[in-house]
């Protein structure tokens, strides 16, 4: 059911510092920041050959964002993401298995529907699928 792995969310208490360290320390072709309303987070993408990875920076005072870098100061792996042919399909075949979805589809930074598992269900990780 899942494909190619999108890209691997990093959830960051300074997203220029961080955006900097990509560019400058690794050579990485950073994005521009663009906040993402719907999920209370700014994000930076970082391109990479084979994926990307997802800077994440809270927006707002509600970002689910912030709970994290509360209990992790330094930042750290927040999500993964694969690709899915339809999310809702997706969403459904992993409720039947005993998966438990966050929420309903909401569209996310590439424009495409996503959805979240919950950690305790996938070995600690939360998972993101994206429809591709």
């Amino acid at each position: 059911m899942i494909g190619r792995l999108n890209h691997v969310a990093i959830a960051v208490p300074d997203l220029e510092a961080a955006a900097a360290q990509y560019r400058g320390a690794l050579g990485a072709n950073v994005g521009a920041p663009q906040d993402e309303p719907d999920h209370g987070v700014t994000v930076i993408f970082i391109e990479l050959p084979n994926t990307k990875i997802e800077l994440l920076y809270p927006l707002g005072e509600n970002s689910p964002i912030q709970g994290f870098l509360d209990k992790n100061p330094s930042g750290g792996i927040h999500h993964v993401c694969y690709e899915v042919d339809d999310v809702v399909a997706a969403a459904a075949h992993l409720e039947t298995e005993g998966a438990r979805v966050l929420g309903a589809p909401k569209i996310g930074a590439h424009g495409k529907p996503v959805i979240f598992l919950h950690p305790k269900d996938f070995n600690g990780c939360l998972i993101e699928l994206e429809q591709n």
